[in-house]
């Protein structure tokens, strides 16, 4: 049996993973992700999935090519693009009869013990329902994770807010290399990462292409998840039918493993 046989799953996904080079939507990743998703669900396992986004979408409705570096301008792109990005999950999950569900919250209401107790209860709730819960930071009121993190910490929050059994991160690289693959053609891929040293820190780069967040945000995310026992996945969004695989044991991408 799996190492990863339990059930409740958080999957985020970046922006760089839902969207084209061109800004635009990547429709068929989108479907591609509702449908693995979706099965999984079918299969019995409980799924979160914490999504970006709503920036580029926005973005792309407006026919914006370049990323505002106006705070405000991206907040807005946000408020257009979530309406957007939801009515995209909706559509593409009840393909497969699965409801979707959305959730828009800050780190600040995350900290608060009575907004935190709400929250957890309303996720165990959803998912008695039998619903994905969607989440997305509320970018419109708050700017942290829009400029600093495309919800890479954010989708370790949520999993500790689950007591998830295992986080998935989909981006666009096969995962943490011990130097930048970009610019070092013999750079190897880490498979696994049994503590986060700083050398593995000194490993992550800058931030990705067309997110916010890039590996310093994403080992940043791991430390949080793992301190909490839980166990993180960063892989390719490109094939998302590899969750299959890893929910077998397989390995890919790298692998963080929780603290003991």
């Amino acid at each position: 049996m799996s190492e990863f046989e339990k059930k409740r799953i958080v999957v985020k996904v970046g922006t760089s993973t839902l969207t084209h080079k061109t800004g635009k939507t990547n429709i068929a990743r989108v479907a591609k992700l509702a449908s693995v998703l979706s099965d999984l669900h079918n299969m019995g396992h409980e799924v979160v999935l914490v999504s970006s986004g709503a920036v580029g979408v926005g973005l792309g409705k407006l026919n914006i090519s370049k990323r505002p570096e106006s705070t405000m301008e991206l907040q807005a792109a946000a408020a257009i693009g979530q309406g957007e990005l939801m009515f995209l999950y909706d559509k593409m999950f009840s393909e497969f009869g699965v409801i979707v569900s959305q959730l828009l919250f800050t780190a600040e209401e995350i900290k608060n013990e009575d907004s935190r107790r709400h929250l957890i209860d309303t996720f165990n709730q959803l998912i008695k329902f039998g619903s994905i819960p969607i989440v997305n930071e509320n970018d419109s009121v708050s700017v942290d994770e829009l400029i600093n993190g495309d919800n890479d910490c954010l989708s370790a929050e949520v999993a500790v807010l689950c007591n998830a059994d295992l986080l998935v991160m989909l981006t666009d690289t096969d995962g943490l290399y011990d130097s930048n693959p970009n610019e070092n053609e013999n750079a190897k891929l880490i498979e696994t990462v049994e503590k986060i040293t700083p050398e593995i820190v000194a490993a992550a780069g800058g931030a990705g292409k067309r997110g916010t967040g890039g590996f310093t945000t994403k080992i940043n995310a791991a430390k949080i998840a793992t301190s909490n026992g839980i166990p993180v996945i960063i892989m390719n969004g490109e094939k998302p039918t590899r969750i299959y695989k890893i929910l077998e044991g397989k390995s890919y991408g790298t692998k963080f493993l929780p603290e003991k």
